[in-house]
Parts: C-alpha cells; sequence; structure tokens
C-alpha cells in the first residue's frame, strides 16, 4: 500500500510537504474569548476588578511591613554608627557611607530596597546627623519665604505670599523637639520647660522662633523666616514689583542724605528686606554698628560692627538687653546705628542717637500705618520710665524721624511699598505727617492681582536744605515727576 495513503502522525512525506494528522490532538486550555455579548463583558470586568484589588491589598500589606521594616533598619544603622566617626567625614562622604551602611544591613534582615530608597533613607539619616532632618529640602528651597511647622506632620510653607501645606513630616514629638534644641545649642541658647521661648538665627542668616511646652499647648511649634542667599537690592524688589524705578530713586537719596528712616510694616511685610536694601547705599568710608535679637541684617560695607543681645543664664544673670546695646553702640564713635527692630524701652536710647548727630541711623517697628508707627514709638518711649510727658516725646519724635516708609503684604501676597511719610513738624501737640506719596488700590486683575496708583503731594520737604546740601534736590524733584 502506497504510504503517502496511508494516515501519519506528525510525519513528512517523501515530497517533503507536512502533512496534517488523522487523528486530533488533544487541545492547550485558553483564556476564553471576549464575547460581544453584554452580559460576558460585565462578568469579565468584575473578575478584573476583583483580581486588581487583591493585588492592591497585597502591596499595601507589603508596603507596611516596608515600613515597619524601615523603621527599624534605621534604628540598627543609628546604632552602628561612631559619633567621632561621623563629625570627621564630609557630608558627600558620610553620605556614601551610610548608603554602604544601609546596604548591607538590608542585605542581612533581608529588606528588599531600592536603589532609590536606600539613597532617600541615607540623605534622611545624614540630614538628622549633621543638619534639621526633614526641614533640610525646604531651607534649600529659594522659593520658600517661611517655614512653620506645628507638629510632626503639619509643616506649612510660604511660597509667592501664600501659605501652603507640605508632605514634610518628623518621625514623633521627640524628633522635632530634638531638632529644636540642636537649632538653639548651635548659637549658645537653650530651649526646654524650664526656658520654653528661643529666638534664634540659622548658619544662612535665617532667623528662627521656638516654642515649646507648656507655653505651646499642643506641642513644640517652630517657625523660620528664611533670607536669600543672595543679598536683595532694589533692582530685584522692581523686579518683584515691591516698588517702581522713581520709588527706589526716592529711597536711594534718602539714604544718601543721612535721613534717619523707620520702616514700619506689619509681620512678613518685608521690613528687614526694605532696610538692607536701604543700607546699600550707605557710603564704604561710614562706621556703621547694628543692634539685634538675632542678627539678620546684611550690610555690604566693609566697616560694620554688629551687636546682638543675649538672654539671661538659667541662674537669671548675664542679660543683654537692646537698650544696654544701643547705650554702649552709642561709646563705638559709629556714624549710623542701625536697630533691626524697635520693640520696647530702646526706642528712647534710638531717639537719643538720631538726636546727638548719629544722622542716617534707621529701625524697623511693627505697625499698620505710618500714623500707628508714631504712636508706638511714642508708647514705647513711655516704657523706659523716663518720666517724660506726650508733648515731650513727640516733640523728640519730630527732632529725631525724618521719613517712615511703610511696607504691607497685600492679599494678592505681594509685598509693597504703600506709603512714604515725612515727619513735618508740631502743632500745638500734635505731630503733622506729611505723605510723600501713597498707593491708592484701584482693583484688580482677573488672575487676583492687585493694581492701583500713587499720589503724590505736592508740598515742599521740611529736610529740602538737607537735599541741597548733599546736591541732590533736584534728583529729588525729578523722582518725584516720574511718578505721576
Amino acid at each position: 500500500m502506497n504510504d503517502s495513503s496511508m494516515p501519519v502522525f506528525g510525519r513528512r512525506r517523501n515530497d517533503g510537504i507536512d502533512v496534517m494528522t488523522s487523528v486530533p490532538l488533544p487541545v492547550m486550555p485558553t483564556e476564553p474569548a471576549v464575547s460581544t455579548n453584554a452580559q460576558t463583558s460585565i462578568l469579565t470586568n468584575e473578575q478584573n476588578a476583583a483580581a486588581a484589588a487583591v493585588v492592591a491589598a497585597a502591596a499595601n500589606a507589603a508596603s507596611v511591613t516596608t515600613r515597619a521594616d524601615i523603621t527599624e533598619l534605621r534604628a540598627q544603622c543609628l546604632a552602628k554608627m561612631d559619633a567621632t566617626a561621623v563629625a570627621a567625614l564630609h557630608p558627600e562622604r558620610l553620605l556614601v557611607e551610610v548608603e554602604r551602611l544601609i546596604s548591607d544591613l538590608a542585605t542581612e534582615r533581608r529588606v528588599h530596597l531600592n536603589g532609590r530608597e536606600q539613597r532617600q533613607l541615607a540623605t534622611e539619616l545624614v540630614d538628622d546627623m549633621l543638619g534639621l532632618g526633614p526641614l533640610e529640602p525646604l531651607l534649600l528651597d529659594e522659593t520658600i519665604n517661611d517655614i512653620m511647622v506645628n507638629g510632626p506632620d503639619k509643616t506649612f510653607v510660604e511660597r509667592g505670599g501664600k501659605l501652603v501645606q507640605v508632605p514634610v513630616r518628623f518621625r514623633d514629638w521627640a524628633h522635632l523637639t530634638n531638632i529644636c534644641q540642636r537649632i538653639a545649642a548651635s548659637v549658645g541658647r537653650r530651649v526646654d520647660e524650664s526656658s520654653p521661648m528661643v529666638d534664634a538665627r540659622l548658619k544662612d542668616g535665617s532667623r528662627v522662633n521656638i516654642i515649646l511646652p507648656p507655653l505651646s499647648i499642643d506641642g513644640p511649634a517652630l517657625s523660620i523666616r528664611k533670607f536669600s542667599k543672595k543679598p536683595i537690592d532694589f533692582d530685584k524688589l522692581i523686579a518683584f514689583g515691591s516698588l517702581t524705578p522713581a520709588i527706589a530713586r526716592v529711597l536711594e537719596i534718602a539714604a544718601r542724605c543721612r535721613l534717619n528712616i523707620i520702616v514700619s510694616g506689619g509681620t512678613g511685610s518685608g521690613k528687614t528686606t526694605m532696610m538692607n536694601a536701604m543700607s546699600r547705599f550707605i557710603d564704604i568710608a561710614e562706621r556703621v554698628v547694628t543692634v539685634e535679637d538675632a542678627a539678620e541684617l546684611q550690610l555690604q560695607q566693609p566697616h560694620v560692627v554688629r551687636l546682638e543681645t543675649r538672654p539671661a543664664s538659667l541662674e537669671g544673670k548675664g542679660e543683654v538687653n537692646a537698650r544696654d546695646l544701643v547705650r554702649n553702640a552709642l561709646r563705638m564713635r559709629p556714624d549710623r546705628i542701625i536697630i533691626g527692630e524697635v520693640r520696647g524701652a530702646e526706642a528712647f536710647d534710638m531717639l537719643q542717637a538720631m538726636n546727638t548727630g548719629h544722622d542716617g541711623s534707621m529701625s524697623t517697628i511693627h505697625a499698620n500705618n505710618t500714623r500707628d508707627a508714631l504712636s508706638r514709638i511714642e508708647n514705647m518711649v513711655q516704657m523706659s520710665s523716663m518720666g517724660l510727658t506726650p508733648k515731650a516725646i513727640r516733640t523728640q519724635v519730630v527732632a529725631a524721624v525724618n521719613i517712615i516708609v511703610q511696607v504691607e503684604r497685600q492679599r494678592d501676597g505681594s509685598r509693597r511699598v504703600t506709603q512714604v511719610t515725612e515727619i513735618a513738624g508740631m502743632e500745638g501737640e500734635t505731630q503733622l505727617l506729611n505723605d510723600i506719596f501713597k498707593f491708592e488700590v484701584t482693583g484688580e486683575t482677573p488672575t487676583g492681582k492687585v493694581v492701583g496708583r500713587y499720589k503724590i503731594s505736592k508740598i515742599r520737604s521740611t529736610f529740602y536744605e538737607r537735599l541741597q546740601y548733599y546736591g541732590l534736590d533736584r534728583a529729588w524733584a525729578h523722582a518725584l515727576e516720574d511718578m505721576t
């Protein structure tokens, strides 16, 4: 019989052509075909959803386990570190060594961490050992102006004048307290239950306020006012929209003419930034002495002496307040005295400095407007217990202060010079004020940005003779004309 007519099982014929088998081969089970029927489609989706839920539950369980392992891994890593060796290493080298240690411990404990997770954990540990822990990324972010920590999982920042919460977390209250105490210790101060409040500064000049229980009911509260690493001048303030070129010229002339200037405004309105910008026009040949509670000023002149207050010790001794420093500054042959902020009885000594040949002195004060600034100065002078009458105090203020620059943080988050007022004299017991210019809001843009215009005074300034003495009277007049 011809072989070609017989059934074959996976063999080839002599002509090399494949032949289908005559016996059906077993069929492997396959995925059911997706039916066009609606009911079949719904059942398939439900099955997929159930499978996805199982996978998600497994992933969540794995992540919980991973977090617990990471906590244990962190503790073991810290236990194996030598504090002396850590202090001797450069931060970058320390980061490499810590990452290597984490990798070894993770292998030993069979904790599955990828390279990114190992790097992140190593960075957190190095920040805890050398820096401020979870706050380090926020301090490096130049778009952030303020950092406010209300608890381990409640951290807020200010960006562009707006407060937003950020996903920055401390491990617990003890971790946050440890960071607060480290900040205070870095500047030679202490903060604990017996001394629960402190004003300090970071290495970059940022101002820090810390308050602990029992004064802070819910736990430690930390506030950081950041300062730009690059000095801010009038050009940058003009770019920010804080003032116009004409206003910048007016304030520059005021600084060059050695007018006594008070910068007033609310919290976070930019008073210190404005005074830093104005101080750039102080002549390099002048000797400047600054007095501050926490050093914030960034003067660029070569002849600057910086003084800072000191709190009392545990025994209640050794306190040096702003008034003591102002008095001492008067004995240091200063050309100008700059007080970071007037808060109390040192206001009297500030007026004495301005009235005794230290022209061009500056300070800041918290006030809602220029008229309130004068009232606050009067109240603080009364705190000095000198027994002066209100009229005597007002007379000294008029003789000492030339202009008040009002800065304001407006509702759109922008900071702007809203008013520059001249102290024009006395009429009876009332101080006469002349608004050299004042910002008037006229509306806002569709994006919510405040817009307005400046109203200029046509009254001749009482310090016009000083402008002539420095040869800047015409420049002053031209600057005011440019604002109209």
